[in-house]
């Protein structure tokens, strides 16, 4: 069925604020009552044929946001049928075409696209069962996206188009099986990850009953079959576990920690070297729980959560603090197009030449 989006006016971002002296991150715009949990970052082609960014946000209460004008003027966009959905993931490609992702049990959990800038939108997936809950949203390309959910049956569910409009899923008696307890968050659209053309990781947390549920699965062959390995990440109880995932050079990089202890830095950053097999704590902590890690180039990581930022410029062993604002999701277009977003409609945008004494 195909959904009109009306497009509403958003008032002229504020002037860029640094959080401190030597900030990295600087506030752009807030206001909006809404909870902001994804961002993604484009190019696209304005009247001249320059190449600008175009930045697309989405979150609670059925808000997508999207500007293509270095955030002079933000739109929002509105799915018809949608207005109540939380909408924890977004991935674009240009000013016109982008997926929408919400999170919820059941059918709250949908995956809508458009391909007009946010005129309209159709709905390409949904699911009736209770226990499916999407958590997380990547792509290969237009045509060629993947999506996360909970455990139903215990077993978690990867759902895929190849075509950009059709979605099925993925046959899972080659994927292990969860804990009692066991699930990803959908705090920052980033539990999983895509690295290169076949490797795909996702990190989960939760895990009663003994199960320490803040486990690393890899999928060397785009989701057909996976393996899953146990990290030295904070864990035990639903509030922890891993939070976000992505790979830097040879390292894939974990964060996470506890939402609900968000000053504990214990567990809260790990790495690998082995493609997930095996996982080492990182040797400087960030400062509490982080929702989201991103990387900048092939050396540099910036993590984002509700107490501060950090950065690492050596593949997530050490993390060196940046600011203090409160974000929650990262995308990171190249290192001079950066963007982080919050509760409150809040956007940043990062200057990665203030990350200190980074190595270029």
């Amino acid at each position: 069925m195909l959904l009109i989006a009306l497009l509403l006016a958003w008032p002229a971002a504020q002037p860029l604020q640094q959080s401190g002296p030597e900030s990295a991150w600087f506030v752009q715009t807030s206001g909006i009552e809404t909870n902001l949990r994804g961002v993604s970052a484009a190019y696209s082609s304005d009247s001249s044929g320059k190449r600008v960014p175009v930045v697309w946000a989405s979150g609670s209460n059925g808000v997508i946001l999207r500007f293509a004008d270095d955030g002079k003027t933000w739109k929002r966009l509105k799915v018809e049928g949608g207005e109540t959905l939380d909408f924890r993931g977004i991935r674009a490609f240009d000013e016109k075409t982008a997926y929408a992702m919400s999170s919820g049990p059941g059918e709250k959990s949908r995956i809508y696209k458009t391909t007009d800038g946010g005129e309209t939108w159709k709905l390409q997936f949904t699911d009736s069962r209770p226990s499916f809950f999407l958590d997380a949203l990547v792509c290969i390309s237009s045509a060629e996206c993947f999506a996360l959910s909970d455990p139903v049956d215990g077993k978690f569910v990867v759902v895929s188009t190849r075509d950009g409009e059709h979605w099925r899923e993925m046959p899972r008696d080659q994927m292990p099986a969860a804990l009692q307890g066991e699930g990803t968050f959908a705090a920052s659209n980033t539990s999983l990850a895509i690295c290169g053309s076949r490797e795909m990781y996702f990190g989960t947390g939760g895990g009663t009953g003994g199960g320490k549920g803040a486990r690393v699965f890899r999928s060397a062959d785009r989701g057909h079959t996976w393996s899953v390995a146990e990290t030295p990440m904070a864990s035990g109880n639903a509030s922890s576990g891993i939070f976000s995932i992505v790979c830097v050079g040879d390292a894939v990089v974990t964060v996470g920690g506890d939402y609900k202890e968000p000053n504990r830095s214990a567990g809260v950053a790990a790495y690998s070297l082995d493609h997930g097999k095996t996982w080492t704590l990182a040797a400087q902590q960030s400062r509490g729980y982080r929702s989201a890690v991103a990387r900048v180039d092939k050396a540099t990581l910036v993590t984002a959560g509700p107490s501060g930022e950090e950065f690492s410029d050596d593949q997530g062993i050490h993390w060196t603090p940046t600011d203090s604002i409160e974000l929650n999701a990262i995308a990171i277009l190249d290192p001079q197009n950066g963007w982080a977003v919050g509760r409150h409609g809040m956007i940043a945008r990062l200057n990665s030449d203030r990350l200190p004494n980074r190595k270029k």
